[in-house]
């Protein structure tokens, strides 16, 4: 599937790092394997927000360097195959996606299916796996943050939501934390398990924390928040002054945030 001189699937940023927080961007590039011939789409809809997590790489490696943390993030699009889904589930693979029609997803057979799991899916969550298991094995706490970003408008409907907060009711005190640390921010609009949720769908957080009753933390920034370079500092500086406090809380099983928290030791980004 993936030629001598593509990318592999996981890229990893600051590999090593020290902090608590594994971050994780299920949908962060639109790449698509040359084999592909870009799915007999256009440049234009593997851009939009069908095609990735627009903003998702910039805000995970600027939060990655603010924190010290490990972010692995996907290369390839969503619509070659979609990380946060499970592997055999139809819409992994989507002919459709919010109007615009996939002509090399059609009909897809099951070869070609797992080519795409073997080269993409597979490699990407090994990835995960594995610094799990390296953290483990060293004793380094984990708190996996899933980045994701949503468009704006969906079928002419407006979303008003800045953020949402992606939870399932499974060891969920850090999300939960984090939402009310969110809905303490005056200057923002947060989403509970809007404008998704994380209800039979979402394939990586269940995945990966689940089992082992990781803290997670699934957020969704609206992409119009990250379009440029000054949105997305907005967003990792802020992520950046929350995320230690909010793991300190939901940790220590202290009260839910009742007022912004102002004050970040985190370093400027390099």
């Amino acid at each position: 599937m993936l030629a001598v001189d593509e990318p592999a699937a996981a890229a990893i940023v600051s590999r090593g790092g020290t902090s608590p927080f594994l971050l994780i961007g299920d949908h962060g590039g639109n790449r698509v394997p040359q084999a592909l011939t870009d799915l007999g789409l256009p440049a234009a809809e593997l851009a939009r927000h069908i095609g990735w997590d627009i903003g998702v790489t910039a805000l995970g490696t600027a939060l990655a360097a603010r924190l010290d943390a490990v972010f692995v993030h996907q290369r390839y699009s969503r619509l070659v195959i979609d990380c946060n889904r499970s592997p055999d589930a139809a819409d992994a693979i989507p002919a459709v996606s919010d109007g615009t029609v996939v002509p090399g997803n059609a009909a897809i057979m099951a070869t070609a299916r797992a080519a795409r799991v073997a080269a993409i899916h597979a490699p990407y969550h090994a990835a995960i796996a594995a610094e799990l298991v390296r953290r483990t094995a060293s004793g380094q706490p984990t708190a996996l943050i899933a980045l994701h970003s949503f468009t704006p408008v969906l079928r002419d409907t407006v979303r008003p939501w800045h953020c949402g907060v992606l939870h399932n009711g499974a060891n969920d005190a850090l999300s939960r934390t984090m939402l009310a640390a969110l809905q303490a921010e005056d200057d923002l609009i947060v989403g509970d398990n809007e404008p998704y949720a994380m209800a039979g769908t979402d394939f990586t957080v269940p995945h990966h924390a689940f089992p082992a009753s990781v803290p997670y933390l699934e957020i969704e920034v609206r992409q119009d928040l990250l379009a440029d370079a000054a949105g997305v500092a907005a967003w990792a500086a802020r992520l950046a002054r929350l995320l230690p406090a909010v793991l300190a809380r939901s940790s220590s099983n202290s009260p839910l945030l009742e007022a912004p928290l102002l004050d970040s030791a985190a370093p400027a980004p390099t």
